[in-house]
């Protein structure tokens, strides 16, 4: 949908949702300064338009012994689609597997994934990451602290 679809009410509506989308419709309705009927009309709408995917709650992954990020870079031995294919059907089952990137450069995908620990990586590497179809080479680079973090898109 082209900005230009979008009025200042629209994004006003998708930044408080960023915010906490956990805000009864009422409420938002009284930020947006619109009545709650409206409001949840315009809600309606931007969902119908695909500008809001989902709705969900961000948990806290050291409260869930998932603390430790590490960021991997994967090269595959053929760049072929099938082995394309393949290794991204696989990955969706890798353990504490966050997200899973295509990119250009030195690697094929770039992976991000939670686990709890180095040991626990470990583990992870050897039982899962170095037997994905295709992987000629996996790179690992463990977060030593969060610098940020956000789900929120520039509205």
């Amino acid at each position: 949908m082209p900005d230009a679809e979008l009025d200042r009410t629209d994004r006003q509506i998708l930044r408080a949702l960023q915010r906490d989308a956990s805000v009864s419709n009422v409420a938002l309705s009284r930020k947006v300064n619109l009545s709650a009927p409206a409001c949840l009309r315009r809600v309606d709408r931007l969902k119908k338009l695909g500008l809001i995917q989902d709705i969900v709650a961000l948990l806290n992954p050291r409260a869930l012994d998932a603390g430790m990020v590490v960021m991997i870079g994967v090269v595959l031995d053929r760049s072929t689609p099938e082995s394309f294919a393949a290794f991204e059907k696989a990955v969706t089952q890798v353990s504490g597997c966050m997200e899973c990137h295509v990119i250009t450069g030195e690697f094929d995908y770039f992976m991000i994934v939670r686990t709890r620990d180095n040991e626990s990586f470990n583990r992870l590497h050897a039982e899962q990451l170095l037997h994905l179809p295709g992987v000629r080479q996996v790179r690992s680079f463990m977060g030593l602290k969060q610098v940020l973090s956000t789900t929120q898109l520039p509205i």
